[in-house]
């Protein structure tokens, strides 16, 4: 749960444990946006702001340093925060926290559900709608806040 003051912030990645000695720490990314790892992008957290100051990848994971963050215990007290920022303004993007709670209607204008969650799958992200259905977002054609317009394929939506 963010903290008050933190509304509209998306959770970006957890820190999950330290690496080595100098104060770097392991962070699992939940977003595929590795520009939120920038060196000087301020992420927040429930033990304040953390200034990135460097990252790599590392085994589907990222080595992390943050600014005024040096040794160990202070690596080790980062330990299971949860990374937050804004969210990211690309027109051209599906980003979750738009789609969930929208309206989905086909291309036609026949209403289908709502989105109730987004499913990872390797092929294709799915929208999960409130009935059950999965419809991979490949076939999202428009969106808009609150309505999402899908073109799929005939059969997809029968029961």
């Amino acid at each position: 749960m963010a903290p008050a003051g933190d509304a509209g912030l998306l959770e970006i990645g957890r820190v999950t444990r330290a690496h080595g000695l100098r104060g770097e720490v392991v962070v699992e990314l939940t977003t595929d946006r590795v520009e939120r790892l920038a060196p000087g992008t301020v992420l927040t957290s429930d033990a304040g702001d953390l200034t990135v100051a460097a990252a790599r990848p590392h085994q589907h994971r990222w080595i992390v340093s943050f600014e005024g963050h040096s040794g160990r215990e202070a690596a080790d007290r980062l330990r299971g925060l949860a990374l937050r920022a804004a969210p990211i303004d690309d027109p051209d993007a599906l980003w979750v926290h738009d789609l969930v709670g929208s309206e989905v209607v086909t291309a036609g204008g026949d209403v289908v559900g709502s989105c109730v969650a987004v499913v990872a799958n390797p092929a294709s992200d799915l929208l999960e709608l409130d009935g059950g259905t999965l419809v991979p977002v490949a076939f999202v054609v428009e969106r808009t806040p609150g309505r999402v317009v899908i073109d799929p394929p005939d059969g997809l939506l029968d029961h």
